[in-house]
């Protein structure tokens, strides 16, 4: 990201969480399932009153993290 903070810390890998998979920290709703329901049509308003554990920054932190793997950017795995 250029223009603004990174808001890759949001993002948390656990082995013991949803399989290791990457999420929004202090949730179990994976990067996954958000780049999923966008990809399906959903809005950020709708996905977030679907997730009410969920914030607007969460949900970029996830198309950050996505934009940054599928840039090739090595992003570091986050535990908590």
């Amino acid at each position: 990201m250029t223009a603004t903070a990174s808001r890759l810390d949001r993002i948390a890998v656990d082995p013991e969480v949803v399989h290791g998979k990457p999420r929004i920290r202090g949730t179990r709703v994976t990067v996954q399932v958000i780049l999923e329901l966008l990809a399906a049509g959903e809005t950020i308003d709708e996905l977030l009153s679907e997730y009410d554990e969920l914030t607007r920054d969460d949900v970029l932190a996830a198309l950050e993290y996505a934009a940054s793997v599928a840039g090739g950017t090595k992003v570091l795995s986050f535990v908590a």
